[in-house]
Formats: C-alpha cells, structure tokens, sequence
C-alpha cells in the first residue's frame, strides 16, 4: 500500500485524537526503511514500510528512552505507540522532533572535529550496560554478528561485477575482515552511522538518529562511515577517539565493503550513475586502507 501523509493522517486521527489538528506533512528527505511525517512543529510520526522494518518498532520502543539520558547527544525518544489499522499492517511511532540537516545534505564546518564527535558519541554508546539489549537478528539484519552472515551475497556480488572492480584485492579485504573474530563482550551498537542518520546545526553533530538497526554485540558495523565519509586525518581523528582495534577495524572494512558491493550491483542495474559513482569510491576506499595497513 502507498504509505503517504493521508494513511499518517488518518492514524493519528483514528489513534491519537489529541493530535488531531496538528497539520501532517512529509520529510524533505525520507529513508528506506521507514516513512516518516512531521506531525506539528515538534512531533514525527515513522512507518515501517515492511515486516523486517516493523519489528524494529517495540525494540525502539522499548531501549531508546533508557538509552538516551546516557548519550552525550540526542537521540529520538517515542511520544507514544501506534497499532496497525486502517489497512496498514504494522506497528508505528510517533518521536519527539530533533532539530538539523542530515549530514548528506549540510555543510560540515569541520571534517575532523565531526568525526571526532561522532566517535565521542559511539564511545558512549557502548559504555552502556548491554545487559538484556537486542541481539543480533531480523529485527537489525544480522548486525552484532559474523560477518559470514553474507558471505555467500558478498562472494556472489564480486563475481557478478566482474571486471567492473578489482576483484583479487576485494576478496583480500573480505578474507582478512572474517579472519578477525570478534571475542569480546556485547556492547551497543548504532548499525547504520550513515550520513542520513547524523543531524548537522551550525556546521556541528547536533544528534543521532534512526536506531532501528541497533543492537548489542560486535560493533564493528558501526565502523562503516570511515570509509564512506572520513578519509585522511577525520578518519584517523575517528579511530583514535573510539580506540578501535585492528580486528574491529579490519571487520568495518568488511562490513563497508559489504555494502558498497551489493550497492554498486543494485546501481548497474538500475542505471543509476550517481549511486554507482559513490559505491565505487566507498570500495576504492576500503581496498586503499586495507593495501595502506599491510
């Protein structure tokens, strides 16, 4: 079904009468996984736009109001839970509206300063008690776990592009990434510190958001912006602060590496040249920093 902001509407009306006048309008930019509206001036409402996406709802529900007074920034905190209705199929949520610009879209005053608090923030993050959190799953896509979770799709996709990367040296990041076990204890995780998931005001991290694919475990998926945002002194600005070591790092490259394949895939087959520009880049990135630690 068309999830738009006439289905946000009529849930709202039918659910949560006391919000009823508050006009319901689009985000300027949307995500995948969910669709999300501004309700008024300081509310969201989010719609899992599938049954994968909508388990990530109750675990929101449930470990983002104990997370957030433990973080240095904010992070989305639900106002209140809806249920399926309306021929809408899942349970939602209405968030307390966070101030800025996705960091896709901001100007960014300084790289390294950024990176640094976003290090900060990850920091903090796993210093929180794991115990009883959300392991790895559906309800995050298996992140917190083995890599070799998708090791078969990765193997498959090197094949598939061919002469379109160098496959020898992305089959040694790969190795080298599953050869790193994890042996820690669980720590929270984020999953997706994506571009489109960090808030900018006056050129600062200002929050955090989207923490459907968060978890406890191994965080070395939280790694990935490394590669797709940092690179020279922000990146090596962001390695210190976390602390992070070589086994984690070479299991972000992995997962970065992960990514980017299945991306560029999805991008030559679509034809979508700008996509297909950026995946390239982000697996020149991991291949060069993994040639550069050797």
């Amino acid at each position: 079904m068309e999830i738009d902001e006439h289905l946000a509407r009529r849930l709202v009306d039918q659910q949560f009468p006391q919000w009823a006048g508050l006009p319901v309008r689009r985000v300027d930019h949307d995500g995948w996984d969910n669709r999300t509206f501004r309700l008024g001036d300081r509310m969201t409402v989010r719609l899992p736009s599938g049954p994968w996406y909508a388990l990530q709802v109750g675990k929101e529900q449930r470990w983002l109001p104990q997370l957030a007074p433990q973080l240095p920034l904010p992070i989305p905190v639900p106002l209140a839970r809806g249920e399926p209705a309306d021929g809408y199929p899942y349970p939602w949520s209405v968030y307390g509206w966070l101030d800025g610009e996705i960091a896709t879209h901001a100007e960014i005053a300084d790289l390294t300063a950024f990176a640094t608090a976003v290090a900060g923030f990850l920091a903090a993050l796993r210093r929180v008690d794991a115990t009883g959190g959300p392991g790895p799953g559906e309800h995050n896509f298996f992140r917190g776990g083995p890599l070799t979770t998708y090791a078969e799709e990765t193997v498959e996709a090197i094949a598939a592009l061919g002469g379109e990367i160098d496959g020898e040296a992305a089959m040694r990041v790969w190795e080298d990434a599953v050869a790193a076990r994890w042996e820690g204890d669980p720590v929270w995780f984020h999953g997706d510190v994506a571009t489109g998931n960090l808030l900018v005001r006056d050129g600062r991290l200002a929050a955090v958001i989207d923490f459907g694919t968060s978890g406890v475990g191994d965080p070395s998926c939280d790694m990935v912006i490394a590669w797709t945002l940092f690179e020279g002194a922000s990146r090596a600005a962001f390695r210190s602060t976390l602390g992070v070591d070589d086994a984690t790092w070479s299991r972000g490259r992995g997962w970065a590496l992960w990514k980017a394949l299945i991306t560029l895939v999805g991008h030559l087959r679509e034809g979508n040249t700008k996509g297909e520009a950026l995946a390239r880049r982000d697996i020149d990135r991991v291949v060069a920093d993994h040639a550069a630690a050797r």
